[in-house]
């Protein structure tokens, strides 16, 4: 507004003012402001107060929407960055077409000249083949050429030959022998008679010589009375404590006993040296020894009288290894054998050397039948265990248990490369067992709570065991485990009982209530 008179001399131009009122006319604002005489500073204050009114009302929803505002950029930002990254990584992906594309090139520019090569070649095939049959000797008249006696026997190089000097001596003894086989049987016999008879003897004696000494260097066997389920101490009046060998193996224990397998090429014992030194062995480790000599002396004597020498030393070694299979009742030292017999098999089969294929197939044989008897055994003292005797007023896990766990745990370590089902299935009545027995033993505590706390550390200790031999415990390690997690939970519910009963109770009745009442609104 201009304030103060206005004079005709102030720089107000009025040109075009007519003109412009002239495009108001129809302004419905101008011509009502017109109509009704409102003065424009009225008229302005009051679109001044409406403009604030309108200004306050959009600052008041801005803050309002501060937060969806806020989230949009974030959102927006999000966005921008998701954006980039899919930028750069179509970047990289019409990087690698390209590269590809170039390598597309070259594959075809060197499938052209790979054409082109195969092309040349059959076409100097075509050319050579018919030279080369003309030119072709045939094998028969090489063999004449070559192998021939007379161009042997004409050749200088032959005569003046080192190797013909070194070996001179054994071919003029295989001659003179061939000359005896054909022109001289009745000498023939006799000499393959003497030979037979001679190394007959001498390796049955040093077979015979080298198992006694060996049998001074073994550890005391496992009997029938080391079972699974057999009470460890006296349990009556007149019952004696079992005896303990001290000079002897952990029955049930893993230990070092499984490292044979890796010992498997390792040389035969030598008896003096390990009787000097005091050591004693599990009959696996000599069973390694003894048949590592029998595959050496073999792979040394394979010859056509092979059967004919080794009869003596055969004999001498299945008496000795019935002898001891009839006393042994240790299932681990027989899964061991049956695996190290295993080792032996392959182990002649890369030799090429068959000689001892029906021998290793009978120990195979004789090793299962007598593991399964002796596997039985064990079941058979799991289910006829005298819970009475067993039982112990003693939460900690029970020592059946542990021998159970390292047991088992060494058998499917044995198993591992194997994949035996049989011995699998086995197993599995195995833990059954073991598991039934554990319940009649929980069964013994009168307190539910104490049961719950012996089944828990039994299957606690079972499954550490299982781990701690770095085996794969598979299906029964699983087994225990649901078991352990079925326990835990009854002994929580147990506990909460016996501290948190009046609430339990209410939490149950409410419940209770609840449900009721939303089935009387259906």
């Amino acid at each position: 507004m201009v304030k103060g008179p206005v004079s005709l001399s102030d720089d107000v131009s009025l040109e075009g003012l007519q003109q412009e009122l002239e495009e108001c006319k129809n302004d419905d604002v101008v011509a009502n402001i017109l109509s009704k005489g409102i003065k424009l500073r009225d008229y302005t204050k009051t679109v001044e107060y409406n403009l604030r009114e309108v200004e306050l009302d959009s600052i008041q929803d801005y803050i309002k929407e501060s937060d969806n505002l806020v989230s949009l950029r974030d959102q927006i930002r999000d966005c921008d960055i998701s954006l980039s990254q899919m930028e750069s990584l179509l970047s990289g992906f019409q990087a690698e077409i390209g590269s590809i594309s170039s390598d597309i090139k070259v594959l075809q520019e060197k499938s052209m000249d790979m054409g082109l090569k195969q092309k040349n070649r059959k076409v100097a095939e075509s050319k050579l083949a018919k030279f080369v049959e003309e030119i072709i000797v045939p094998p028969r008249m090489v063999d004449v050429l070559v192998d021939g006696e007379k161009f042997v026997a004409a050749d200088p190089l032959v005569k003046t030959s080192m190797a013909l000097k070194d070996a001179q001596p054994e071919l003029e003894r295989l001659c003179q022998e061939a000359v005896s086989k054909e022109h001289g049987k009745e000498v023939y016999t006799e000499v393959r008679a003497a030979y037979i008879d001679t190394m007959n003897k001498v390796l049955t004696a040093h077979f015979r010589s080298y198992i006694q000494a060996l049998e001074k260097l073994q550890l005391d066997m496992a009997s029938s009375s080391d079972l699974i389920g057999i009470e460890a101490r006296s349990t009556g009046l007149f019952s004696t404590r079992r005896e303990r060998l001290k000079n002897r193996s952990s029955v049930f224990a893993v230990g070092d006993r499984i490292n044979i397998l890796k010992d498997i090429d390792q040389p035969a014992l030598i008896p003096h040296i390990a009787e000097a030194s005091s050591e004693k062995y599990p009959y696996e480790v000599l069973f390694r020894s003894l048949h590592k000599l029998l595959m050496d002396t073999a792979s040394s004597e394979f010859e056509s009288l092979f059967y004919e020498i080794f009869a003596g030393p055969f004999a001498v070694i299945d008496e000795h290894f019935n002898t001891i299979l009839s006393n042994s009742f240790d299932a681990i030292g027989l899964m061991l054998m049956i695996r190290l017999t295993h080792q032996h098999q392959l182990t002649m089969s890369r030799r090429r050397i068959p000689c001892l294929d029906p021998y290793l197939d009978k120990v195979n044989i004789t090793l299962w039948p007598h593991f399964k008897m002796v596997f039985d055994m064990h079941l058979g003292s799991l289910r006829s265990a005298n819970v009475n005797t067993l039982w112990e007023d003693d939460v900690h896990p029970h020592y059946i248990m542990r021998r159970y766990a390292e047991f088992t745990a060494l058998l499917i370590l044995l198993n591992m490369e194997y994949g035996d089902g049989q011995l699998e299935m086995n197993l599995d009545r195995l833990r059954m067992a073991a598991d039934e027995l554990i319940m009649k033993l929980a069964a013994q505590f009168h307190k539910a709570k104490l049961q719950t706390v012996f089944l828990i550390n039994n299957y606690d200790m079972t499954i550490a065991v299982l781990k701690e031999a770095g085996s794969d415990g598979g299906k029964i390690q699983m087994q225990f485990e649901e078991m352990l997690k079925s326990q835990t939970a009854i002994f929580v519910e147990e506990l909460l009982l016996e501290h948190f009963s009046d609430l339990i109770k209410f939490m149950k009745t409410r419940a209770s209530r609840t449900l009721r009442s939303n089935l009387s609104n259906e």
